[in-house]
C-alpha cells in the first residue's frame, strides 16, 4: 500500500494484521500521549510528540493494526509538575485509551508511573533515563537506555577520550534526572581512579551561575560534568566562557536540542554530549525515518527525541499485534516480549527490568553542529 509517508519496513510489517482481529469496543484503537509541548522544555516535548505523531500516521496508512487505526491523544503537560499526573488520569479514566506513550523528562514520568501502573495500563517512556523509573511497576517501559548506562558510559569518555583526572560536577539539584545520571556518573569515574572535584548544584531555571563557576574554576578541573538540560546548560556555558574557562563542559542526552545551540552559540563550541542516536547513522532505518519526517515537518531535521518518540509507537504497536488484542495485561506480556527490535534509533531488545538495551552515541558540538564523535555499544 502506497501512502505519503516513507514507511520503514518495521512499520510494514506491524501493518499486516489479519484484518478483522478483534481488539475491543470501538472503531479505533486510543492510545495516550503525555508530553510538554509548552513551557521551558518544549524542544523535548515537541520533538517527542513529532516523532510519534509520524509512527502514527504512517501505520494507520498502511491499514492500522489488529484491523483499526490508532487514535492518538495527545495532552500537554505544560513542563509543570503535578500536570503530567492530571494528563495520564484523564487520559486513562476519560479517553479510556490502552496505553501511554510518554515522558521525555524522568522527573514528569516517575510522576505518571505509578498512576498507570496502578490502573494496569502500559506506558512506554520513549527517554526518560532514571534508573528508578522502570522499578515503578511491571507496567512501565523505555525504549532508551537507563543512566547506569550512560553514566558509566560518561566516565569511561572523561578519563578516556578527554583524559581528564579531575572533574567538577554541576548538578540540577531540581531534577531527578540530574541527580540520577550525576550519581551513577560519580560512583563509575571514582572507582576508575579519576578524581572527583567540587560538587555544586543549581536550581534549573537559574539565570546566573557566575558564583558556582568561580568555585568551579578556582578548584582547577580538567573538565566539568553538567548533567542538566539544554535550557539551562546553554547558559551555563555562556557564562563559563565569559569566566575564562577553557576546558571541557560536557553532559548526557538532556543537552539534545537544537536550542542549545540557539542560546549558547559559541560558547557551547568544542563541548561534548552522550545521547540516544544520531541522524548521520547510516543505516536504512534511520534514513528512511530522517526522510520521511523532513517531508512530514516542512523540511524540519529530526533530533534524537523525535527518534524515540518514533521508536517508542512502533514498539506498542508491534506489541498490540503480537498480543492480538488490547487488554492491558497481554499488552504489558506483549511488550516485554519486545526483542531485536530494528527501530530507527536502532536495533534493541527490552529486558528484564523493561530497560532498552542499546547503543550510545557521543556528539561534539563543532562548527556550531551536533557531530557525530563515538558510539558505545552496552
Amino acid at each position: 500500500m502506497k501512502s505519503k509517508f516513507l514507511l520503514l519496513p518495521v512499520v510494514a510489517a506491524i501493518a499486516t494484521a489479519v484484518i478483522g482481529c478483534k481488539s475491543g469496543g470501538g472503531d479505533t484503537i486510543k492510545v495516550g500521549e503525555f508530553a510538554s509541548l509548552t513551557g521551558k522544555e518544549a524542544t523535548f516535548g515537541t520533538s517527542s510528540h513529532e516523532g510519534t505523531l509520524l509512527a502514527v500516521e504512517q501505520i494507520n496508512a498502511a491499514g492500522g493494526v489488529l484491523g483499526k487505526k490508532i487514535e492518538l491523544l495527545t495532552e500537554d503537560d505544560q513542563t509543570k509538575a503535578g500536570e503530567p499526573a492530571n494528563a495520564v488520569n484523564k487520559l486513562i479514566s476519560k479517553d479510556g485509551v490502552i496505553a501511554i506513550l510518554g515522558e521525555v523528562a524522568s522527573s514528569r514520568s516517575l510522576e505518571a508511573a505509578p498512576i498507570c501502573q496502578q490502573n494496569k495500563i502500559p506506558m512506554i517512556s520513549p527517554a526518560s533515563t532514571n534508573p528508578t523509573l522502570t522499578k515503578e511497576g511491571d507496567y512501565v517501559f523505555r525504549v532508551c537506555f537507563n543512566d547506569n548506562f550512560q553514566g558509566g558510559a560518561l566516565a569511561n569518555f572523561a578519563s578516556g577520550t578527554l583524559k581528564a583526572k579531575k572533574v567538577a560536577i554541576f548538578t540540577d539539584v531540581k531534577s531527578d534526572y540530574s541527580k540520577g545520571l550525576a550519581k551513577s556518573f560519580k560512583e563509575k569515574y571514582a572507582t576508575s581512579g579519576g578524581q572527583i572535584g567540587v560538587e555544586l548544584d543549581f536550581n534549573g531555571g537559574d539565570k546566573d551561575f557566575k558564583g558556582q563557576l568561580t568555585t568551579i574554576k578556582n578548584d582547577a578541573p580538567d573538565a566539568i560534568f553538567l548533567p542538566g538540560y539544554y535550557n539551562d546548560v546553554a547558559l551555563i556555558c555562556i557564562q563559563a566562557k565569559q569566566l575564562g574557562m577553557n576546558i571541557p563542559i560536557f553532559g548526557g542526552d538532556g543537552w539534545e536540542s537544537e536550542s542549545l545551540l540557539t542560546i549558547g552559540k559559541e560558547a557551547m563550541e568544542g563541548h561534548y554530549f552522550s545521547t540516544h542516536c544520531s541522524i548521520e547513522q547510516p543505516t536504512p532505518e534511520m534514513t528512511s525515518f530522517v526522510d520521511a519526517y523532513k517531508k512530514r515537518f516542512n523540511g524540519k531535521t529530526p533530533d534524537a527525541m523525535a527518534v524515540l518518540g518514533y521508536d517508542s509507537a512502533l514498539v506498542l504497536a508491534d506489541a498490540i499485534k503480537r498480543a492480538g488484542k488490547t487488554d492491558g495485561p497481554a499488552l504489558r506480556d506483549a511488550i516485554a516480549a519486545t526483542k531485536d527490535f530494528s527501530g530507527a534509533s536502532g536495533k534493541f531488545s527490552l529486558n528484564a527490568d523493561r530497560d532498552a538495551v542499546k547503543a550510545l552515541v557521543f556528539i561534539q558540538i563543532k562548527g556550531g553542529k551536533f557531530t557525530y564523535n563515538a558510539t558505545v555499544n552496552p
